[in-house]
């Protein structure tokens, strides 16, 4: 009997914290970055007090909201393998794109946060690479290109989205640019920069700075 009720206590934790997740996204991006707590707890349908205990702060709220985006939506999308290495590489950088695109507000919060953990960028990194030696080895891709390029394609892409372009058409544009960048040309690519260490701390930007 009490070996069920400690997994329903569990079920019952997971359970929250996925509403609490989910309905703080979709708050994020509604009612702006300043939305409060207290409105998260309301729209998850808990007490404001089992926010609080689930997450003892507003950025561990945050990477927990932008992990759960990255798992759900992006992953997933990555992890597609059909018999068409090119259509899975393209297919997985427009749903990356177009997700993160499509959640500004997370994104711009992910950043200041510092929510972008080193594993998850790693992990996606890997998943892009295996995509990339199905294309460089069926002669689809430049040979020289790196997992990290693909990463480095999506920064780019995501850098010309803009709240007056609720569709994502710059992202989409300027994805098919560098998309055709990808392909085999007769020069090779310059090469790569050096690694930055996990452990370098990330640019800010300067106070005053465009974010786009």
């Amino acid at each position: 009997m009490t070996a069920t009720r400690g997994r329903g206590l569990r079920s019952d934790a997971a359970r929250n914290h996925e509403r609490i997740v989910v309905a703080a996204g979709h708050a994020f991006e509604e009612a702006g970055p300043e939305v409060t707590l207290e409105e998260v707890a309301r729209r998850a349908g808990v007490g404001v007090a089992t926010v609080y205990r689930r997450f003892r702060s507003r950025d561990q709220l945050v990477r927990a909201v932008f992990a759960h985006l990255l798992t759900t939506e992006i992953e997933p999308a990555v992890a597609v393998e059909t018999g068409d290495p090119w259509r899975d590489l393209v297919g997985s950088l427009e749903a990356t794109v177009g997700v993160l695109a499509g959640r500004r507000v997370i994104l711009a919060l992910a950043r200041e946060t510092d929510a972008v953990d080193v594993e998850s960028v790693h992990r996606y990194v890997r998943s892009m690479d295996r995509l990339l030696r199905r294309a460089a080895a069926a002669g689809l891709v430049r040979p020289e290109l790196q997992g990290r390029d693909l990463a480095a394609v999506v920064v780019m892409a995501l850098a010309t989205a803009h709240p007056g372009d609720p569709e994502g058409a710059g992202p989409r544009r300027y994805l098919a640019l560098l998309v055709d960048g990808l392909r085999p040309a007769p020069a090779p690519l310059p090469p790569a920069p050096p690694r930055v260490p996990s452990s370098a701390p990330a640019p800010r930007r300067r106070p005053g700075a465009d974010p786009r």
